[in-house]
Order: structure tokens, then sequence, then C-alpha cells
């Protein structure tokens, strides 16, 4: 028997999602929790292919725009500091500051470099011995080992001019703190895939076990998504909560366990801010003691209380699933990917990016 096209294989999925949708007995919300699953389910029109009964809501899980605008400020500040030289992923350079952003730094003349790894920004600080070099610590568990071993590395080198500004971020903490809001009234999590593949499926226990909801760890095509949708409504109409992994070619439950002692060496967990929802206990990491000297905080201590998010952006609000981009004021109206008011139309993975080019 020949093997079914994708599009066939699309629309077993919907077919069956259909099926399963007529036992539930009350409308229920999927929360996603990834940036590339929010581009991917804009980019594939997939809430589209869903029964009314089943709502898609994007979450926090864009790096980028749940780093609080006081942390790009700081940002900004440490790089008017004469021989500091700072070092980013790309997306940072466009996310709004107050009053500025890393891009405008850089036409003025400041020293900011795009890397691809912290072991980049480790190499510019071998090479510029005479300047400090600071990575911008941002993302979730997927970063962070790669961060650490930088880390552990300019330690075994006595490199005394590479930092980090720390502003990593945790995935499980933000999920409780959204299922402890009654107005989300979340019935599943569309667990994210690429920091499955370090945390594995076990770190989502604590979440099922707790409230009993289910959690489906899901890979990023079309086919992915639907079936993981499949999965989580499938538990739903059995009352079931628990880690579910469709994602197999790439998540084992117990996860990356040298990235994971990685993470227990060099980072220790604290309370941390969200953009758009305040500070959530334990929900960040930052360098521990053995590692403190290479934290840039402890050199460098900037001013940055003038922070304030821009009027009217409802950034915070998308993030926390209250609203969808269409209902910011700013969106399409003075707020585009080319010229974005608020972080989250900053990267591709951001929910108003991602609504602005396959959802308007």
């Amino acid at each position: 028997m020949a093997r079914m096209n994708e599009k066939e294989e699309v629309q077993k999925f919907r077919e069956l999602i259909e099926k399963e949708a007529q036992l539930l007995n009350h409308p229920v919300n999927l929360m996603e929790v990834c940036g590339t699953h929010t581009m991917a389910i804009s980019r594939f029109g997939i809430r589209s292919m869903l029964p009314e009964k089943i709502k898609l809501i994007s979450g926090p899980g864009c790096p980028v725009c749940v780093t609080p605008i006081e942390e790009v400020d700081r940002a900004i500040e440490l790089s008017e500091i004469d021989n500091v030289i700072i070092t980013t992923f790309g997306d940072m350079m466009r996310v709004p500051g107050t009053k500025t952003n890393l891009n405008s730094q850089k036409a003025k003349g400041k020293d900011i470099r795009i890397v691809y790894s912290a072991i980049d920004a480790l190499e510019i600080a071998g090479k510029n011995p005479g300047k400090d070099v600071i990575f911008l610590g941002i993302g979730f568990e997927t970063t962070s080992p790669s961060v650490g071993i930088a880390v552990k590395q300019a330690k075994k080198e006595k490199l005394g001019n590479f930092y980090v500004l720390p502003e990593f971020k945790v995935i499980i903490p933000p999920m409780e703190a959204l299922l402890s809001d009654r107005e989300l009234n979340l019935h599943g999590f569309i667990a994210p895939g690429h920091a499955s593949t370090i945390v594995g499926g076990k770190t989502y226990e604590y979440i099922t076990g707790k409230y009993k909801i289910p959690c489906v760890i899901t890979g990023f095509e079309v086919l992915d998504v639907l079936q993981a949708v499949l999965m989580i409504i499938k538990q739903v109409n059995k009352s079931e909560g628990k880690v579910e992994i469709q994602y197999t070619r790439a998540v084992r439950y117990e996860g990356n366990l040298i990235a994971q002692d990685i993470m227990k060496e060099v980072f220790v967990t604290v309370d941390s801010n969200w953009r758009g929802i305040g500070v959530i206990p334990g929900s960040g990491l930052t360098l521990n003691g053995d590692y403190k000297e290479f934290n840039a905080l402890n050199k460098y201590k900037v001013d940055v209380a003038y922070s304030k998010e821009p009027e009217e952006c409802r950034c915070g609000d998308v993030l926390k699933g209250k609203c969808t981009p269409a209902d910011c004021p700013l969106f399409d109206n003075g707020c585009s990917p080319e010229n974005p008011a608020g972080a989250c139309m900053v990267s591709s993975e951001g929910s108003c990016s991602a609504f602005y080019r396959y959802e308007r």
C-alpha cells in the first residue's frame, strides 16, 4: 500500500481530531510555550484546521520576548562603557529599550557584535585582552548549557575579561504560574521541543502530577503539532494528565544528562522577572558562587530605574495569552516587524511577528 502524502496525512489527523472533539463535553484551551511552535502554528494555519471547541493560545515561549525591558536597557547602558564589547544573538539587536536599541547603539559606534554562541564570545575575549567582553545570556534551557561550557572554559583558561549578563529562564515555573490563572482556564500544554531535548519529559511530571493536565512534547512540522493536539484531546476525554513525547526522534524521557550536569554545576536557580508577567519564583538561572567572577553584574552596576514599557503596547498580555496580537492598538498601526514597538514583534518566534506574517 502506497504511503500517504503529507496533504493526506494532514487530512487524516484533522478527521481524527474532529472525531475526538465530538466527545468533549466542554471547549478546551491548549497553550504552546515555545516560540518555534508559535511560528509553526501561525505559518501552517493550524488554528483554522481545528474544530471550534479547540482553542490554541500562545504563551511565553519566545526568550527574546520574555526578557524584561530593564534588561535590554541594562545591555544598552553597558555598551556605553569604554573598553566593553557586547556580544549577543542577532534577535536582541532590534528589541526596543526604553530609549533606544542595540542596533542604534552599534550605529553610533559602540562595539556590539552578533555571535552564534557563547564560545564565539569567548574567542573574542581571548583576542581582545584589553577589553571586557560581555555575552548577553538570554534563553531557556536550550541555550544555558552551551553558555555553561563557555564559562567553564573561561575559568580553565583563567580569562579575566569574559563576562555573562545572566537572564536565563527555565520553563516549568511560568507554566505553573499560568495554570493558576483562572481566566486562562488551560486544559493542556503543547510542551517545547528544543528545551525538552535538554530537560527531557521527566521534568514535566511536576505539572502533570500536581495539576492533572496533559503535557505533550512536540516537534515543529504541521503533522507534529496536529498529532500533539490529538494526543492531548484524547487525554482530556479520558480525564488523564500525563507526559507524552510526540517528538520521539529528538527527545528522550530522561533528557540530556550531560547538559543537565553542566547546568547544575555552573548555575543556580533564582527568582526572575518576566516581561508582562512579573517576578516568578525559581524561574531564572544565574551563575553560582564558583563562577560568580564571570557575572557581569558583579563588576558593572548600571542604573536602569528609568525603564518603562512603551505606551499602549500589550506585549505582556499577549505573552500571558490574555489577548491576541490583533487586540493590541499598536498592531499593524505603527508596530510591525520592520518597525517594532514591542519585543513580541521582533523575533520571528514572537507571537506578534508570527501573527503579522501569517494571520493578519
